[in-house]
């Protein structure tokens, strides 16, 4: 039996797969919230015809679907782009990357004129920063990254054991009090040695379904 937050997430899940026309070509993120969205997909055959993955694991659960993995350089852009999130404000800003994708799923966000994140009632916050922010890194600038990081009040940890899929670590940022995620955002992306950071709010969703037991919920 799922529990509240799964059977949330499923609520979300199939609201997003609701704004899909048939045959479309889309962008599909990470997380477990994406792979309910992945589970509606497998009910509808068809529907989607190919998409743009952030991650080998998607990928993975999508080719099982019969869905075609097209490369974004082969598009002009992607219609919709669908994803989950960390966290996420009523702006509709958010943190993503707790699965490691947080690159690839930042440059789908760019490529993408509608993006939808699909979230369980808990992950809305009314400020950023409870979940410690990923931060994609070079390996070699590991630990300059993390003083940089360290200097500015977050307490960087490195995910030992985590490589990813561009073959880089990931430093996830504590105790952190995210009051301008736009600014902190393009701060942290200045800094030599990181690849991205898991604040999506330059660039932040268009739309925020959350799913809870009472429904959904549209922002």
């Amino acid at each position: 039996m799922a529990t509240q937050a799964e059977a949330n997430k499923q609520r979300a899940a199939q609201a997003a797969f609701d704004l899909i026309g048939a045959g479309a070509t889309i962008g599909v993120g990470t997380g477990s919230t994406v792979n309910c969205f992945i589970d509606v997909l497998a009910r509808h055959p068809g529907q989607v015809v190919r998409a743009v993955s952030s991650s080998e694991a998607s990928s993975g659960r999508l080719r099982a679907l019969g869905v075609q993995i097209v490369d974004l350089n082969d598009l002009d852009g992607i219609d919709l782009y669908i994803d989950g999130a960390d966290e996420a404000t009523a702006q509709r800003a958010l943190i993503k990357g707790g699965g490691g994708a947080l690159t690839r799923e930042k440059i789908i966000a760019a490529a993408a004129r509608r993006f939808v994140c699909i979230v369980d009632e808990s992950k809305l916050v009314m400020r950023l920063g409870h979940f410690p922010l990923p931060v994609e890194v070079i390996p070699m600038a590991r630990t300059l990254v993390a003083r940089a990081l360290a200097a500015r009040g977050g307490r960087p940890v490195w995910r030992q054991g985590c490589i990813t899929d561009n073959g880089n670590h990931i430093l996830d940022v504590h105790g952190l009090s995210i009051t301008d995620p736009v600014a902190l955002e393009a701060e942290l992306d200045q800094l030599t040695g990181v690849v991205t950071v898991g604040l999506f709010a330059a660039r932040p969703a268009d739309q925020l379904i959350i799913g809870s037991a009472h429904g959904i919920r549209v922002l």
